[in-house]
């Protein structure tokens, strides 16, 4: 053989040692992936998943477009919720979670994706880990990051909202992987809550004294597409209706009771107040002077969320935008509220809130 023969021999050689490893199929874990018309996104998704191998689950809401063809063509589990009851996430995972122990009743953990997310190749591993480390932990999570967070502000706020701190936890959002015994412990998600299902359920496994846990891992990347100011209203405008839902349900616990009465304060006292200071200052000179004084309130709030985010490490320019919707968020989230008000006095219940069309 010729030494440009041994030579080419060689580097082949050292390019397969370099390749990266395939992930090796792990045992007893299963994957529930929910969505509505998510498309292009869920097939990401899906296609994160296949080299696990893992027993795998996609619930569809009611989709319009091929998310369903598609999800079968990738060899998943496919269940399609009717309409006979209202869609909502905690329903699609409830389903998810009780099909897989039906087909798989083995399984020890489930892990927990929006179908517009991607499972980072190193996840599992780290999560089950830390679930495997202490009995009592009910569920884990990494870090969640947005896949476009250039693509607009909307999208970097969802990029910071997301970044919280390691060690025990309140609560868990979308993305998860759960052990199973604590899921049927604590009775799954309520199906009728249109929002804020996850830290609602986190609340009632840390009552019965489960433990949730953020390490510092890779967890999923997300496409949260909102593009306009109108995405990012409804979306915040939901989230006021799930404190207010959260507050009506466990209030008495302190859940969400903080966060309902900052809205109700800075939406709605602090704007009715200088008002109606103002209307008495055409009558009463110093009222109007009150007013004004009042109307400083929101500079001061924006300068403390503002600060608070710098102290995070967060830049100071990301920090005043993250700091101005905190501020307007308010009355989106004010709106929310006065929504699951209204509808609770009428008996009715919301529909689902969507913020996003199909990619």
């Amino acid at each position: 053989m010729s030494r440009r023969g041994r030579r080419n021999r060689k580097n082949k050689t050292i390019v397969k040692q370099a390749a990266t490893p395939p992930p090796v199929p792990l045992r007893n874990v299963g994957v529930v992936v929910i969505g509505r018309n998510e498309g292009e996104r869920l097939e990401r998704c899906l296609k994160s998943l296949e080299a696990r191998r893992l027993p795998t689950c996609y619930v569809d809401s009611g989709s319009t477009d091929d998310s369903c063809d598609m999800a079968r063509r990738l060899n998943v589990d496919v269940v399609e919720l009717t309409n006979t009851t209202p869609f909502t996430a905690a329903r699609a995972r409830n389903t998810g979670f009780n099909h897989l122990r039906t087909t798989h009743p083995d399984l020890e953990f489930i892990q927990v994706l929006d179908g517009d997310t991607e499972l980072q190749p190193d996840w599992l591993e780290a999560g089950l880990a830390e679930l495997r480390s202490n009995p009592r932990i009910a569920a884990v999570v990494g870090r969640r990051r947005e896949r476009f967070p250039d693509a607009s502000n909307y999208n970097r706020l969802c990029d910071m909202e997301w970044h919280t701190p390691v060690g025990d936890a309140d609560a868990f959002g979308g993305d998860v992987l759960f052990r199973t015994s604590a899921w049927r412990d604590a009775g799954g998600y309520d199906t009728t809550l249109i929002a804020g299902e996850d830290p609602e359920f986190s609340f009632r496994l840390r009552a019965g004294g489960w433990k949730i846990r953020r390490i510092d891992a890779e967890m999923t990347l997300h496409d949260a597409a909102i593009t306009s100011f109108g995405q990012w209203w409804k979306r915040t405008k939901r989230a006021g209706h799930a404190y207010a839902e959260g507050a009506a349900m466990h209030g008495s616990e302190g859940h969400y009771v903080k966060e309902v009465r900052s809205i109700a304060f800075w939406a709605g006292a602090v704007p009715l107040a200088i008002t109606a200071s103002l209307l008495l200052g055409l009558l009463v000179t110093p009222f109007a002077y009150l007013g004004a004084a009042l109307a400083l309130g929101y500079p001061v709030l924006w300068w403390k969320v503002r600060s608070w985010r710098i102290g995070l490490g967060d830049t100071p320019s990301t920090s005043g935008m993250y700091a101005r919707h905190v501020v307007l968020g308010k009355f989106a989230e004010l709106a929310g509220m006065m929504t699951f008000y209204r509808n609770r006095l009428r008996g009715h219940r919301t529909g689902l809130v969507e913020y996003k069309g199909p990619s």
